[in-house]
């Protein structure tokens, strides 16, 4: 007879609790101290992506708190992203290998909601496209440069469609940034581009278009050659121009009753 599996051990999590920001004005409660140490215990490392750290049960008696609290715990760090939830018999919670694109829309909807003004959305994402263009032409691969080619003939062939030419100039920007090989900017910049490109680009014109596919063939180009200071001169100067007109578009557009600054 086939023995069933063993039943994974959870792992113990040792450290001081604290609350950070994410967790004001509920750090006294039992259920954010839990999740704030399993939490610490990730970035210190005492955790690992696919630890098992146990049932509902298991954390509740870690604790010494009730399985209402452990659940509480348990949906808090689900909805964070930081373990992955299995129901039924084997299950249990593991801490997960993480996807941080998920999580880019929501944080551009909580950038949205707090009221940030284009003109800050706009500073952010220069810096890091500026450093995007940067580091791309330091370690664009050529299927990195096969890709950028392609979007700029596609944006080309829809000059005459100026809403599906905005959607192929923000998947050209995305992958520049892609190109970088930083996980982190590639996340930011899909953060940012959320809350900041237009779905439909009023003020864009074919002028405009045919400007903007000259600067993005010049980017290119820097980036084939491995000339990371043009690179991210072009792309500053670019963002740049991006950045006025995103700031004069949103001071025309009334929003809540006022315009945006």
């Amino acid at each position: 007879m086939r023995r069933p599996a063993p039943t994974p051990t959870p792992i113990l999590i040792s450290g001081d609790l604290t609350a950070r920001i994410m967790f004001a004005g509920r750090s006294s409660s039992l259920s954010a101290r839990m999740v704030a140490e399993v939490r610490d215990a990730l970035f210190a490392k005492r955790l690992k992506p696919g630890d098992f750290l146990g049932t509902e049960k298991d954390l509740a008696a870690r604790f010494n708190a009730s399985r209402i609290v452990a659940r509480d715990a348990l949906r808090t760090l689900e909805a964070l992203g930081i373990v992955e939830i299995r129901m039924g018999k084997g299950g249990g919670a593991r801490i997960a290998h993480g996807n941080p694109r998920l999580f880019a829309e929501a944080l551009a909807v909580q950038l949205d909601l707090t009221g940030v003004s284009a003109g800050e959305i706009m500073d952010a994402q220069r810096a890091i496209e500026t450093l995007g263009a940067e580091l791309a032409a330091e370690n664009a691969t050529a299927d990195d440069v096969a890709k950028l080619r392609r979007l700029l003939q596609e944006a080309s062939d829809a000059t005459g469609d100026l809403d599906e030419f905005t959607r192929l100039s923000r998947d050209f920007h995305l992958a520049v940034a892609e190109a970088s090989h930083n996980r982190v900017i590639i996340v930011q910049l899909i953060s940012l581009e959320h809350v900041s490109w237009p779905r439909h680009n009023v003020t864009a014109t074919p002028k405009l278009a045919r400007h903007i596919l000259e600067t993005h063939t010049k980017l290119t180009d820097l980036i084939e050659l491995h000339d990371p200071s043009g690179a991210r001169a072009l792309m500053d100067d670019h963002v740049k121009m991006i950045r006025a007109r995103r700031v004069a578009e949103h001071g025309r557009r009334p929003r809540n009753g006022h315009s945006i600054p």
